[in-house]
């Protein structure tokens, strides 16, 4: 599902708060259930069709808890449609069982990881689980987003795809260009990643940094999809700080519809993945 197969639209998808940042980095990062829903609303009103969500504990750390993830869908449910996205990013903190908890107990309409975190240590019994829970996803009907942070995990995907291990003819990838705690993301960069893709694979970015507009821009007209939120950049330009995140979707579906390009809507995206309302 490329942009050009929307007929011009672009998935935006908006990652509100990720698993590290808190209010010490801004305070409108939204944490609790109901910050995430009056955010997700906002966005959604903005632009944006997917969620990509997470949780946190009550200390305020990264959790993968079903019981919270239930919580914050549900007060989301209540106010938008947006497509909702949990994530099972490990962060350090869980390991390939809890990852595949999120998706056994939730069976959301999409699901993110990694397949480098999914496998776990890499020994055969590993990547044996980890093509067996692939299947079990796609059987769900859930639409996994697969999140390549180097080009060797892109080449990996690939080679599991070439191999038949991947269940989806035209998986969904996600490309994360730049680092948390590291160098940020350049267009440059994103140059690079684009020879590996296949041409079927529908795929979005994501970018650490200043850079993230014109990344995405970028993603945008060479007929990828688009990421935006707090998990990633803060500032609109270096110093200045972005309001919310519905101010970052708004900011991108604006130079888009500048360039003739016009954000898909959550129903839009269900029926191009083929997902069905639980």
């Amino acid at each position: 599902m490329t942009a050009i197969e929307t007929g011009g639209e672009v998935v935006i998808t908006v990652a509100p708060n990720g698993a590290r940042r808190g209010r010490v980095d801004h305070a409108a990062i939204p944490l609790t259930p109901e910050a995430i829903a009056a955010e997700a609303s906002a966005c959604e009103a903005a632009g944006a069709a997917i969620l990509h969500l997470h949780v946190r504990d009550g200390d305020g750390a990264h959790s993968l808890d079903p019981g919270r993830y239930r919580e914050a869908m549900a007060a989301v449910a209540g106010v938008c449609d947006l497509v909702v996205q949990p994530t099972t990013e490990r962060a350090g903190r869980f390991g390939p069982a809890e990852m595949m908890a999120v998706q056994r107990a939730l069976a959301p309409e999409m699901i993110s990881l990694n397949l480098q975190e999914l496998l776990g240590g890499d020994s055969e019994p590993e990547q044996a689980a980890a093509r067996d829970f692939l299947v079990e996803i796609h059987a769900a009907g859930t639409i996994p987003q697969y999140i390549a942070y180097a080009p060797e995990q892109l080449q990996r995907l690939r080679a599991w795809w070439d191999q038949g291990w991947i269940p989806q003819q035209n998986p969904y990838v996600l490309l994360v260009v730049g680092r948390y705690a590291g160098p940020p993301g350049s267009r440059a960069d994103l140059l690079a990643w684009l020879p590996l893709l296949p041409a079927a694979w529908t795929w979005g970015v994501c970018a650490f940094g200043p850079e993230e507009l014109a990344i995405n821009t970028l993603a945008a007209l060479a007929g990828g999809h688009c990421r935006v939120g707090f998990e990633n950049n803060l500032e609109r330009r270096p110093g200045e700080l972005l309001a919310s995140n519905s101010a970052q979707v708004e900011r991108l579906g604006g130079v888009l519809a500048e360039l003739g390009l016009a954000p898909a809507t959550a129903a839009r995206v269900r029926a191009r993945f083929g997902i069905e309302r639980p």
